[in-house]
């Protein structure tokens, strides 16, 4: 289709991730992208006011709203499966790749360009707040089922914390520190009453 770029998006609703997983809540695609942007967004105003930086806070969000848009043509492969190997993931790179290219192909030329950088993003300080932003996401998530009494999610929950650590990040270090924890409370703990 050729102008069907948004009505694809709005398809990422369908896409159910943590498929392996008994879930106590469904999450899509969708949800993540959002929750994605929120934290990136989160993490580059971290970044500039608590550590110096200078990261465009509005860029890391919109690149975090589309960061697995790819996942509307290929599905979601789950993570186990996606970095087996270097060869597995070097084919899912270029399947996503396509992907892109695929999606890209459904919204107007003149507009490519602006979409293209958000699909395939240049700046290494927005690629690294919005993986950063990714990884935080999941382990919201893992957090929030463990907090609802799934245990399914501890060891992805000890992994995706591992995985953010080496990341050494001082920005990831003190959004866990500081917002982390109220993920874990319940509606009456975060409004005081």
């Amino acid at each position: 289709m050729k102008n069907g770029f948004f009505a694809l998006i709005a398809r990422s609703r369908n896409i159910i991730r943590w498929g392996l997983m008994r879930n106590s809540f469904a999450e899509n695609a969708q949800e993540h992208a959002a929750m994605t942007a929120v934290i990136a967004h989160a993490l580059a105003v971290i970044s500039n006011r608590e550590f110096g930086g200078a990261i465009d806070s509005g860029a890391c969000a919109a690149a975090a709203l589309y960061h697995d848009a790819a996942e509307i043509i290929t599905g979601d492969l789950p993570t186990p499966i996606k970095y087996h190997n270097p060869e597995l993931t070097e084919a899912y790179k270029r399947v996503e790749s396509l992907a892109v290219t695929k999606l890209l192909d459904t919204i107007p030329e003149t507009m490519r360009p602006d979409y293209a950088a958000l699909l395939s993003v240049d700046d290494v300080s927005v690629r690294r707040i919005v993986k950063a932003a990714d990884k935080l996401a999941a382990y919201v998530k893992c957090v929030q089922e463990r907090s609802g009494g799934n245990a399914e999610f501890l060891s992805a929950e000890r992994n995706t914390l591992a995985a953010l650590n080496a990341m050494q990040m001082p920005e990831v270090n003190y959004f866990i520190d500081n917002f982390l924890p109220a993920f874990g409370l319940n509606l009456d703990e975060l409004t005081g009453e």
